[in-house]
């Protein structure tokens, strides 16, 4: 009997290193400007040959996530349609990262399924990023394909990859402490003033001024933000401590990983409750 091959591909977390929103357009969105970066962790997805399109979804984060309408599903039938593909597959989402928590979640999944099926159904990386199709399925998903260091402004999909050299293999602390926010409520308290231009010179590396104009009513809307990113900022060896995205995950990166460890074995017995996860940046 003929085993057949399971593909694989990580869905990386996405961390915005910077956010800075200039203003509210007419089509309802916001331009931004923002520096992605990506962990080398995330959700993990599976992909084998199948007669049609099906998907599976486990994981510690995976409990009451919808198949019908999940984004891995629209992201191979966007790629079917678009290439003209009549082969199917049997998809699993073994689901790690917390949903809606502004690290790509979703977006990271959608794009995953792009770069996977490509590989199952032989489509080149290069013309799925020249299809379009990343932009259509979500702002961040272009980002999320790409999954290296790069500058995003636009919606945030419109992208240029920067020389940061050093920060692959920077150790990294994500935290989140288990609340829900909404993006679309994020935005709407958004304090309405640009918050000016995002600054990057080559090669990049942190700089104090980058911001998150997001943070301030993130944290009003759910104040246990502001207790991690306080947490973080007083850890030996935190050298950048911003939320990502909407939040609620914040993040430290760490001079090195001893520092790091111990910022996480510290947390993981004071906050049992909280979600958290020590990694590295790609």
């Amino acid at each position: 009997m003929t085993t057949r091959a399971v593909l694989r591909e990580t869905a990386y977390a996405k961390l915005n290193l910077a956010l800075h929103v200039r203003e509210r357009m007419a089509d309802g969105y916001h331009r931004l400007e923002t520096l992605f970066a990506f962990c080398a962790d995330g959700d993990v997805l599976e992909a084998e040959p199948a007669d049609d399109l099906s998907l599976t979804i486990d994981g510690p984060s995976g409990e009451g996530l919808e198949i019908d309408g999940n984004l891995v599903l629209r992201a191979a039938d966007a790629l079917r349609t678009h290439f003209g593909i009549e082969r199917g597959a049997r998809l699993r989402l073994t689901k790690n990262l917390p949903v809606a928590s502004g690290i790509g979640g979703g977006s990271a999944d959608a794009a995953a399924a792009l770069r996977l099926l490509g590989r199952l159904w032989d489509v080149a990386i290069e013309d799925v990023q020249a299809s379009g199709i990343a932009s259509e399925l979500g702002a961040d998903v272009p980002a999320c394909l790409i999954s290296r260091t790069c500058a995003g402004s636009g919606r945030g999909d419109v992208l240029e990859e920067v020389s940061a050299p050093a920060l692959s293999g920077k150790p990294v602390l994500l935290v989140n402490p288990r609340v829900a926010v909404s993006t679309p409520a994020i935005f709407g308290r958004w304090n309405g003033r640009d918050g000016g231009p995002l600054t990057l010179a080559e090669p990049v590396t942190p700089d104090p001024r980058w911001s998150n104009d997001l943070t301030a009513p993130a944290t009003a809307m759910a104040p246990e933000i502001g207790e991690v990113l306080a947490w973080l900022g007083e850890q030996d060896g935190a050298e950048f401590v911003r939320m990502s995205g909407s939040g609620a995950t914040c993040f430290a990166l760490f001079a090195n990983v001893a520092a790091r460890d111990a910022a996480f074995a510290m947390l993981a017995q004071n906050q049992p409750g909280w979600w958290l996860l020590p990694s590295a940046l790609r």
